[in-house]
């Protein structure tokens, strides 16, 4: 309040004058001067509107204005579903304030090929390895890449299995401790190559961590004191922005179900599956609405690389295997 009222003396303007008889209120003018004289965050200048709109609406409730300086206009809003929601008829739609500024989404990031080799070359240690990997070709969250089951880990051709991609049932209630947004079940593919590597990965790598302690852990992935990663994977949070700075790759493991969502609905789309992409990338992902989903189709507008057009064949074309 004390930076608009010092914007209406330096201006020599008065709070009371509601009716202006000009195109623009004196709020109108408070928020463009926050945004185009000093560059402010558009969330800022809500933030200062909110405070300056409230003041506003108690002024007229005390009928020191006759009127507001701004108007409220009808939006349509995503409705969330809850107890009672089928009663709500409103139409999800609601009456807003017409002053603030639009909210822009932020499209999320993700990694180019080359950041995704710089990345990879850069994580020299097989176990960080693995994650990254785990996180980019399966879209998983943080927590979930933290809580994924060896029991899910098995080896395709000893299994006799010939597909190409294997579906695995990810189920926070079989036993086997892994935790899922909300607890949702649901069903993932990986790469049959790629499983092939965990495997591998189970084999000759994780051994040696396991042995450090007495208890068989049930997650894949294990610490250098051979235990799980608590917390939900905050420690696998600061691993992977570590190897992406000295990668000079700006990246965090959310960033990993960003970049496999964007290259894999990209892949699909041009090689014309039958699968319909946007509802298999929303399954794989977990998405219960296919709108967050579509964000991503914003996404792969900025994809200029032919060779994503291969994404998985790429990403082991160039690794070496643990």
């Amino acid at each position: 309040m004390y930076d608009f009222f010092s914007f209406l003396q330096a201006h020599d303007l008065d709070w009371h004058d509601v009716d202006r008889g000009e195109a623009k209120s004196i709020v109108a003018a408070y928020r463009d001067y926050c945004l185009d004289e000093f560059n402010l965050a558009p969330s800022t200048t809500r933030q200062r509107l909110h405070y300056v709109c409230k003041f506003y609406e108690f002024a007229q409730q005390q009928g020191w204005v006759g009127r507001l300086p701004f108007g409220y206009e009808e939006k349509v809003v995503k409705r969330t579903l809850g107890f009672l929601a089928h009663v709500n008829a409103s139409g999800g739609k609601v009456m807003v304030n017409n002053i603030m500024p639009r909210k822009h989404r932020e499209l999320p990031k993700f990694l180019s090929m080359h950041e995704i080799k710089a990345l990879l070359a850069t994580a020299e240690n097989p176990h960080h390895r693995m994650m990254i990997r785990l996180g980019l070709q399966t879209g998983l969250r943080r927590e979930e890449i933290a809580t994924f089951p060896l029991a899910y880990v098995f080896d395709p051709d000893a299994a006799g299995r010939k597909e190409r991609n294997i579906q695995i049932h990810l189920n926070p209630y079989d036993g086997h401790g892994m935790r899922t947004k909300g607890s949702k079940p649901r069903d993932i593919y990986v790469s049959r190559r790629f499983l092939s590597d965990l495997h591998r990965y189970v084999v000759q790598v994780r051994g040696e961590r396991a042995t450090l302690s007495q208890t068989r852990h049930k997650p894949l992935f294990l610490n250098q004191f051979g235990e799980p990663y608590a917390d939900g994977g905050k420690r696998i949070e600061r691993i992977v922005r570590e190897i992406g700075k000295r990668a000079g790759v700006r990246v965090h493991p959310h960033m990993l179900r960003h970049t496999y969502a964007t290259h894999t609905l990209l892949a699909l789309q041009r090689n014309r599956s039958s699968v319909e992409p946007l509802v298999f990338v929303q399954r794989q992902l977990g998405h219960s609405s296919i709108q967050t989903t579509m964000v991503y189709l914003h996404l792969i507008n900025e994809i200029a690389d032919e060779a994503v057009l291969a994404y998985d064949d790429e990403l082991h074309g160039d690794l070496d295997t643990v």
